[in-house]
């Protein structure tokens, strides 16, 4: 957003579910914790300080993007539902790891992209394909983007999860060989999510390695879609519609949410104390209901689980803005969550810009350090890593 620009203006991504005003209103919904810190003159100075001003000010500032996508040709045809889909995926450039990725990055201002692969990744591939592909999909990166531009990008490992134990190596081998960063999973694994039994070898191994799963959402499992996201009326439906219904329109953001609390209150998190789990999209719906999951699960859980409900949402969980560049939605993230643990994410090329992202954030209200923190601070901190 330049400073001549409305920052009020819609922002709507690629995905067609980032809708509604930016909403860049000096002053508004600081967190109780970022007023206290601050005192009543630098209050009142930032106050005082226009859109304008705020984004003049913030242009030095440095970022990490912390949810940035990449496909293969291969994946492409795995995971699109028709020829349409891989076409509209390949003009947003989400296979392009080269000049055109580079050149968006450095018009935003996005120092590194952390990249991850396009969902659901190689999770629906059994057996040894699919411990070939992860396999596969890592070395690309080291070999390409990663060899080609020193400093710009940093991976999440493609893990093969219907093979546990294999994922658990798969793992280690990335981070301690390849250095990538932890690993991202995409929704439910054959029906099964991360509080199941059979991933424990993956979340002991993350632990024990002191790197974060990040869970990215999932397409459901097809009896799922047809109960929630189809319908027999034909004049109303359509197989994209129905796609995105069942993803970024509504869907993923749910399933992100129940998999977090299935986590929490099955217990993964007192078997496995320091496992460290990233979530996007400005939470997934959990600022709007944290105090109804708080209030309402933390009775029946109080007699199974070592700490209430909310406390390892608080010692357990980070949260990216990807894609959600709204000011209200980020202010309700941190009434709940400590801006330590908030970290900065695009979801290129999901979006209609990196630059779109980074403008926003630039004029976001917030005081410098707690920009710097979610901007590129925080993530410097979780990952070991430095801009």
């Amino acid at each position: 957003m330049k400073p001549t620009e409305d920052p009020a203006r819609p922002l709507l991504g690629r995905r067609g579910f980032v809708a509604g005003a930016a909403g860049l209103v000096a002053g508004a919904g600081l967190s109780a914790a970022a007023l206290a810190a601050r005192d009543d003159g630098k209050e009142d100075r930032e106050r005082s300080l226009t859109e304008k001003d705020i984004w003049l000010r913030d242009q030095d500032l440095k970022f990490i993007g912390t949810e940035e996508t990449f496909s293969t040709p291969e994946l492409l045809t795995l995971n699109s539902i028709n020829k349409d889909h891989i076409a509209f995926l390949e003009g947003i450039g989400l296979a392009d790891l080269g000049e055109r990725r580079i050149r968006d990055m450095d018009e935003g201002g996005l120092d590194v992209q952390i990249l991850s692969a396009h969902t659901p990744s190689a999770q629906n591939v059994p057996g040894q394909k699919g411990i070939d592909l992860a396999y596969r999909l890592n070395r690309q990166l080291v070999e390409g983007p990663i060899a080609s531009y020193p400093g710009r990008f940093q991976a999440f490992a493609t893990l093969p999860l219907q093979s546990p134990e294999a994922a658990a190596d798969e793992l280690e081998r990335s981070v301690r060989e390849d250095g990538f960063l932890g690993a991202l999973t995409n929704g439910h694994i054959a029906k099964k999510y991360l509080d199941h039994p059979d991933f424990e070898p993956v979340l002991a191994r993350a632990e024990a390695l002191d790197v974060p799963i990040y869970l990215h959402p999932g397409y459901p499992a097809d009896e799922i879609f047809k109960i929630y996201y189809s319908t027999t009326r034909s004049e109303y439906t359509n197989e994209y519609q129905d796609y995105i219904f069942s993803g970024s329109g509504l869907g993923w953001h749910q399933e992100v949410l129940i998999q977090c609390v299935r986590m929490i209150a099955y217990g993964v998190f007192d078997r496995f104390p320091r496992l460290k789990i990233i979530i996007g999209h400005m939470g997934e719906g959990l600022p709007f209901y944290y105090e109804r999951i708080a209030n309402d699960m933390g009775e029946p859980t109080e007699s199974s689980l070592e700490k209430p409900v909310a406390q390892y949402f608080q010692d357990n969980f980070w949260f990216t803005t990807s894609a959600f560049f709204q000011d209200e939605l980020l202010h309700l993230l941190l009434k709940y969550i400590s801006v330590d643990r908030v970290m900065f994410a695009t979801d290129y090329p999901f979006i209609d810009s990196i630059k779109e992202g980074t403008d926003w954030f630039r004029a976001v209200n917030l005081p410098r350090e707690d920009k710097e923190k979610i901007a590129f601070r925080n993530a410097e901190t979780l990952f070991g890593i430095k801009v």
